[in-house]
């Protein structure tokens, strides 16, 4: 049986996709299983053993430059792609029209959410399959549900497993390490410098090097002003394959809800998500290690409220040494 998973972004969504994969490929033997994704995200599904083929796209930067030969070109070259061979199934785990209309794109009958339960009600409209998926449950579990309900096969009661594992970065901390992500798309996501200084010096007394992500330029001089602070590590610019390495061998993580913070998380290290511009409920930090999420929309938590769940984060691995 051949799938075809349209999870295109953003990060976050990306790695809540994952135990979706998981269980497909666990529930039917054979299953040969492509994934089409952002090409800045393509390293996630391409950690996962059971992803047979992963194919990028690059619509955030067509859709700026559609008057070009050039983007047509790449669009019918990505469309040639999705049309080279037939599947028995497009999933998309999107739910939007953009990725219902890519889904349409390859050869197979395109199923999705109904109207009631997609991110956008339109979207229902291009797919010959639907299954209604409250969209009150965390986002790993709509897109568990939506696979199970799509495939024929019982919803797993195990928790969710994301199959992958970090990769072998270029960069290496060189010491054991924590990993702090204090910086995210949104100013209103943003968290005091302040506050990420003391973590890092928690992190530091405990003899782990404080390492601090970042991905644009202002980005990268919030981290050094807080490495600084903290006798901290500024990475150089990493891929996201790179990050996967160095979150996936940290002790412990802290970060913003953001795409890297749900990444470490799935890749079984202790992670703390602190929300100040929404609720975690539908979207918190999930993973097979000590998780926590903390905040809410309009109320960031205090440095001692995070300051517990390192702390508590701490005993934990103690206690297991």
């Amino acid at each position: 049986m051949r799938v075809l998973l349209v999870k295109t972004s953003s990060m976050g969504d990306v790695v809540h996709a994952l135990p979706a994969a998981s269980d497909m490929v666990r529930q039917i033997p054979g299953l040969e299983l492509d994934w089409l994704v952002e090409a800045p995200f393509a390293a996630i599904p391409r950690m996962h053993a059971g992803v047979r083929r992963v194919i990028p796209m690059a619509w955030r930067k067509w859709r700026k430059r559609l008057g070009t030969p050039e983007t047509w070109r790449a669009i019918g070259e990505l469309r040639r792609g999705l049309r080279r061979e037939r599947y028995d199934l497009v999933l998309d785990l999107q739910g939007l029209v953009k990725s219902a209309l890519w889904g349409l794109q390859a050869r197979g009958p395109l199923a999705g959410y109904d109207r009631h339960s997609a991110r956008e009600a339109l979207a229902a409209l291009c797919y010959t399959r639907r299954s209604p998926v409250s969209r009150e449950l965390h986002a790993i579990e709509r897109c568990r549900r939506l696979a199970a309900a799509q495939l024929g096969y019982p919803m797993p009661a195990c928790a969710p497993e994301f199959g992958i594992a970090a990769p072998t970065g270029q960069w290496r901390p060189g010491a054991d390490h924590a990993v702090l992500i204090p910086c995210a798309s949104k100013a209103v996501k943003m968290w005091p410098e302040a506050n990420w200084i003391e973590l890092g010096r928690r992190f530091a007394r405990h003899g782990w090097l404080p390492v601090v992500l970042w991905g644009s330029e202002p980005e990268r001089q919030t981290a050094q002003r807080i490495a600084a602070g903290c006798a901290g590590v500024v990475p150089p610019f990493l891929s996201v394959s790179d990050c996967a390495a160095v979150l996936g061998g940290a002790a412990a993580i802290v970060g913003l809800d953001t795409g890297f913070s749900h990444l470490g998380a799935a890749l079984g290290r202790p992670t703390v998500g602190i929300y100040c511009d929404h609720e975690p409920g539908l979207t918190g930090i999930t993973g097979g290690a000590r998780v926590a999420s903390i905040g809410g929309k309009g109320a960031p938590p205090s440095l001692a409220a995070v300051q517990a769940l390192v702390e508590d984060q701490i005993a934990s691995l103690n206690a297991a040494r």
